[in-house]
């Protein structure tokens, strides 16, 4: 076993109970290895310059940290909000909070400031990590979050009422001794990205992440001395677990859409990197721009693409341009439950897509071993009991429910969110995923919608994934949106279309023509034909963590005001 690296990793995890100490691990098995890359500075120039920092020095940094916040005196359990740019010092101090048996809570900044305020708020937080501007905020807010007391300043000299992360670089991690913790305990709480409602807090267990990584790992057979490029930071937590290298590429985390392609092959090239991971917004750009100018990522042989449904055009280009035996992954799953499911790309161009563009929703794969699933009667109200729900057949649609060891078990900010979500059976529960769709004859997903963004006419309900799977079907349309307008149970169905950029026109002539050719489309199909009404848009709003989900509560809202005068 000592010569097997994939065997030391698996038998690693089996007896770990805190995620911190798969550092210690690693680090103990390839601790000269690169664990974390980030440019040095903020946008550089080309090429760029990078600072690296190996397992064994996470390790040390992640442990000097811990020890650091034991000397302030933080208690295992308590509540810290890290609000850290993507790079070295966010990773070593995921990583260092976790060692302390620490919290760790985890936003989105690009949420906005009143979403980010609210969101920190409900936390409860014992105290923030942050970069000064982070201060900032908690002392102009100072009311908000009456409980902080442990904060400290990262890459800042002072901060008043801070202790500033430079103090414990003093430290020697070496001496610090873990804590006694169970799996069970508390790790972090991640907020959902809010696409249709208010961000919710997610309470994440240890095991729960140390589950997440080795079903990652096993599943798409990861082995320690791979290279990611992350478009996405909080993988860089399963990459450490793994024996991964994490690059982080010069760009804005909060838009991950308008990366520079550039900036992706830097990062790929530079490090030989071998896998990526980012949304299908990231995808898309950067696979169009390599496209049309005739780049390529040879080292490329796994591509993760996830948060939104991924549209087939995307996945063909990311096969043009990685490694001619590469591969494109597409798992499904939530904040709440991840990994559920898998689909390659393989699969989508040759099996399921031409299905996608008839209306019969987007096949997000088979499950993962570990995850149970059914689909149940469709309701808006709690479900108290597994018995109290109805399991429908093959090809009914019917709401996901799931089970398995990497979901979660209760959200921390909203009782009612955990009443709505959770549904006991025996001493476990099943989680609603809040999406609609049916399993098929391979025991294959097919995702048909969000449950509350379904159009409810009074003798149809119609769904968003099979309606916008038909409409995007036209050569012009990049993506697409169907909401209701008016009283829910008597809706309007409204879909309203983004073109691809360099279609969009300000012509009202050109534009009627386009409309009129998706209603044409929409009128050659059962499932649209009571369509009437399309309305273009030149950009959709999405939510900040993915640029991929798409708001359709707001569209609804827009095309209520529009259509209006037509109703």
């Amino acid at each position: 076993m000592a010569d097997n690296p994939i065997a030391i990793m698996k038998w690693s995890f089996d007896r770990l109970t805190n995620v911190g100490h798969v550092v210690s691990e690693t680090a103990a098995r390839m601790g000269p290895g690169i664990a974390v890359a980030a440019p040095r500075h903020k946008w550089s120039r080309r090429p760029i310059q990078y600072q690296t920092m190996t397992f064994s020095q996470l390790e040390d940094k992640s442990s000097a940290i811990a020890m650091g916040l034991q000397n302030m005196g933080v208690q295992p359990g308590t509540r810290l909000a890290l609000l850290v740019p993507p790079g070295l010092d966010f990773v070593a101090f995921v990583f260092g909070m976790f060692k302390a048996g620490v919290v760790v809570i985890l936003i989105d900044p690009g949420m906005g400031r009143k979403n980010m305020i609210r969101c920190l708020a409900d936390a409860h937080p014992a105290g923030m990590v942050g970069i000064p501007i982070a201060q900032l905020m908690r002392n102009v807010f100072a009311r908000r979050f009456p409980l902080c007391r442990y904060n400290v300043v990262v890459s800042g000299k002072w901060w008043p009422g801070c202790v500033s992360a430079a103090c414990f670089a003093q430290l020697d991690g070496s001496q610090f001794r873990a804590i006694d913790q169970t799996s069970e305990a508390p790790a972090a709480i991640i907020f959902t990205t809010g696409s249709t409602g208010p961000p919710k807090g997610v309470l994440y267990r240890h095991r729960v992440f140390l589950e997440q990584a080795r079903q990652i790992r096993d599943h798409f057979m990861i082995e320690p001395g791979s290279v990611d490029v992350s478009g996405f930071p909080l993988f860089a937590l399963f990459n450490c677990a793994m024996g991964t290298t994490t690059v982080f590429p010069q760009m804005d985390a909060t838009r991950p859409a308008d990366v520079d392609p550039l900036d992706i092959k830097d990062a790929i090239d530079t490090f030989s990197a071998d896998q990526s991971f980012g949304s299908p917004a990231l995808w898309n750009t950067v696979s169009r721009y390599a496209v049309d100018h005739n780049i390529s990522f040879p080292t490329i042989r796994r591509v993760f693409t996830a948060g939104a449904p991924v549209p087939p055009h995307i996945l063909a280009r990311i096969r043009k341009v990685i490694h001619v035996d590469g591969e494109a992954h597409t798992p499904y799953g939530a904040t709440e439950a991840l990994p559920v499911a898998s689909n390659s790309a393989t699969v989508v161009l040759k099996e399921t897509a031409a299905k996608t563009g008839m209306g019969l929703g987007t096949c997000v794969g088979n499950r993962f071993p570990d995850i149970r699933w059914r689909i149940i009667a469709i309701s808006d109200d709690p479900i108290n009991r597994i018995s109290d729900s109805r399991e429908l057949q093959l090809h009914q649609i019917g709401e996901l429910i799931v089970r398995g060891a990497v979901v979660t078990d209760q959200y921390v900010t909203s009782d009612i969110a955990n009443t709505l979500h959770k549904i006991r059976d025996g001493d476990g529960f099943w989680h609603r995923m809040g999406d609609v769709g049916y399993l098929d004859e391979l025991d294959r997903f097919w995702f048909c919608g969000r449950k509350s963004q379904r159009v409810i006419k009074p003798q149809e309900t119609m769904f968003t994934i099979v309606v916008e799977g038909i409409v995007n079907t036209h050569p012009q349309i990049y993506r697409s949106a169907l909401v209701g307008v008016g009283t829910r149970g008597e809706h309007t169905p409204v879909v309203i279309a983004e073109p691809w950029p360099h279609e969009w026109s300000k012509s009202r002539a050109r534009q009627r023509q386009l409309i009129d050719e998706i209603l044409e489309i929409c009128q050659s199909n059962p499932l649209t034909c009571s369509i009437r009404h399309v309305m273009l848009k030149r950009r959709l709003p999405v939510d900040i963590r993915h640029n991929s989900k798409i708001f359709r509560e707001q569209l609804a809202t827009w095309a209520t005001a529009e259509i209006r005068w037509i109703l």
